[in-house]
């Protein structure tokens, strides 16, 4: 296959911050976008707006992030200002820029192989410029281009149901018991401790770690966990120290439920019972499973409740992180248990959905891979 270096089929404009003095927020001059940070699905979400421009982009201009994460894209929306962080491509007669989008997509973890740096890492205009791109017709360009787009308008399609679902969980929570934030229905309060026990996990050190037998979650484990995904860990203990632990200090057990604690605060898990594992105290808090409460529904209140106990924390603070002993002392719903089994049937139904939506998701997201595998590679 013939290739031609990226800055012979485009050209290329590196972004330069304006002067700060420059920048407002209410919508005087144009958009500025600083890096990927202000990126969405395929248009960029304006926050800051500048009206002494330095590098201005026009409407249609692919953005590429060029400082970590290298790679990131967008397509301006209008005409836009753009930091240090992008650059802006516009193809030369003869290619379809969609085309360009969708080889650089492809490359993406390329893009960031070539960065440079200590702190944050970075690509050079000169090194841009030599990705090489598949030189083809622009027939078969915009034939490519097509296919693509279907994925991809597919795959939006998806992940919009999968909020849907999503909103539609939170919806009916406020709908049957109010807003958590301000008791809006009046129910009355506990303290969450007076329900269940609350604590982490007996300390793992480094040398105890095996390379095999139970897995032992961390935060970001329990991230994907939560968002249904299957996780697999590098770390492990050995069956014989996990059997001590749970001897003397039990371990997670079906219903409970985890939560990220430091760095990412507020993710919960309801342990599904699937497997033994073992987490990572400190970073992740155990609210026991009770008869006092339904799991499903203590988890929706709770991440009400710790968004808004994340406020309070942070205010002021450079390092915010969920304690046992808030934890303990949070308010929560005094809600009659045939209440909350209700809501929790309408979220496992819910959830079955979102399921399907995520599996059918998977196989096309697989499909795009192939295909950009057999267009691009």
């Amino acid at each position: 296959m013939d290739y031609l270096r990226l800055d012979e089929i485009c050209s290329l404009t590196m972004g330069q911050s304006p002067s700060s003095d420059s920048y407002n927020q209410e919508r005087v001059g144009i958009p500025f976008f600083q890096g990927n940070a202000d990126f969405g699905e395929i248009y960029p979400i304006t926050r800051v707006w500048c009206d002494k421009p330095t590098k201005v982009v026009d409407r249609g201009t692919l953005l590429i992030s060029v400082r970590a994460p290298i790679g990131a894209l967008n397509f301006a929306a209008e005409k836009s200002c753009i930091g240090r962080g992008l650059a802006g491509l516009t193809a030369k007669n003869g290619y379809d820029l969609k085309y360009i989008y969708y080889a650089l997509k492809y490359k993406e973890q390329e893009l960031n192989n070539m960065g440079t740096g200590s702190t944050f890492k970075a690509i050079s205009k000169s090194s841009l410029g030599e990705v090489l791109i598949p030189n083809i017709s622009i027939e078969k360009q915009k034939n490519y281009v097509k296919k693509l787009d279907l994925i991809q308008k597919t795959i939006i399609d998806e992940k919009e149901q999968i909020k849907r679902l999503d909103t539609l969980i939170q919806s009916w929570f406020v709908e049957m018991f109010g807003d958590p934030i301000t008791n809006s229905k009046g129910w009355s309060m506990v303290e969450l401790g007076d329900l269940t026990n609350i604590g982490s996990s007996k300390r793992i050190f480094e040398k105890e770690y095996a390379d095999s037998g139970i897995p032992f979650y961390r935060t970001k484990e329990i991230v994907e966990l939560s968002k249904g995904k299957a996780v697999t860990t590098e770390i492990y203990i050995s069956k014989e120290r996990f059997a001590e632990i749970k001897k003397q200090y039990g371990a997670p057990k079906i219903d409970d439920l985890l939560i990220s604690a430091v760095g990412t605060i507020g993710t919960i898990w309801v342990v599904d019972g699937k497997s033994d594992f073992y987490f990572k105290d400190g970073n992740l808090i155990r609210v026991d499973a009770s008869d006092k409460f339904n799991s499903i529904f203590m988890k929706q209140l709770l991440e009400s409740l710790i968004d808004e106990y994340k406020k309070q924390i942070s205010a002021g603070t450079a390092y915010a992180a969920l304690t046992i002993s808030g934890l303990t002392k949070m308010r929560v719903y005094d809600v009659p248990k045939e209440f909350q089994d209700k809501y929790a049937d309408f979220v496992h139904k819910a959830d079955k959905l979102k399921l399907s939506v995520t599996k059918n998701l998977e196989k096309i997201e697989t499909l795009k891979s192939a295909l950009m595998q057999k267009f691009f590679s």
